[in-house]
C-alpha cells in the first residue's frame, strides 16, 4: 500500500509535537482542606492560588474545602491535619501539609518543574 507522504508526515509531526508538550499541558486537580479563616488557612489559600496562577495558569482546578462547613469530606480523604493540599491529578496522588509557604517544596510535591530548570 502506498502512503501519501505529505499529509501523513504532517499528521505524524503534529502528533509528536503534541506528545512532547503533554507534560506541560497536564491539568492539575487540587483540593485544599482548611479550618475556617485562621491565619494559617488564609496563608495556605493565598500561597497555592499564587503558585497556580504563576505556574499553571488556565490548567488547574482548585477546590478549597472548609472542614467546619463540610466535615463529611474529612474521613473519605483521610484528613488528619489542616491545611492539607491534595493533588489528585496528574497522578501520582500527593498530600502536602502546612501553609504551603515553602515554594520549592510545593513545586517538588506537585511535580512542577521549576522555570529555570
Amino acid at each position: 500500500m502506498k502512503r501519501k507522504s505529505g499529509k501523513t508526515s504532517d499528521q505524524v509531526k503534529a502528533f509528536e509535537e503534541a506528545l512532547s508538550r503533554q507534560p506541560d499541558a497536564a491539568r492539575y486537580v487540587l483540593s485544599l482542606f482548611v479550618t475556617g479563616s485562621t491565619p494559617k488557612s488564609i496563608r495556605a489559600i493565598q500561597n497555592i492560588r499564587a503558585l497556580c496562577e504563576e505556574r499553571l495558569h488556565g490548567r488547574y482546578e482548585l477546590k478549597v474545602i472548609d472542614i467546619y462547613q463540610h466535615p463529611e469530606q474529612v474521613k473519605p480523604e483521610q484528613i488528619v491535619v489542616t491545611p492539607t493540599l491534595i493533588k489528585k491529578l496528574p497522578l501520582p496522588l500527593r498530600k502536602l501539609i502546612g501553609d504551603l509557604s515553602d515554594k520549592d517544596r510545593l513545586l517538588l510535591g506537585l511535580d512542577i518543574v521549576p522555570k529555570n530548570a
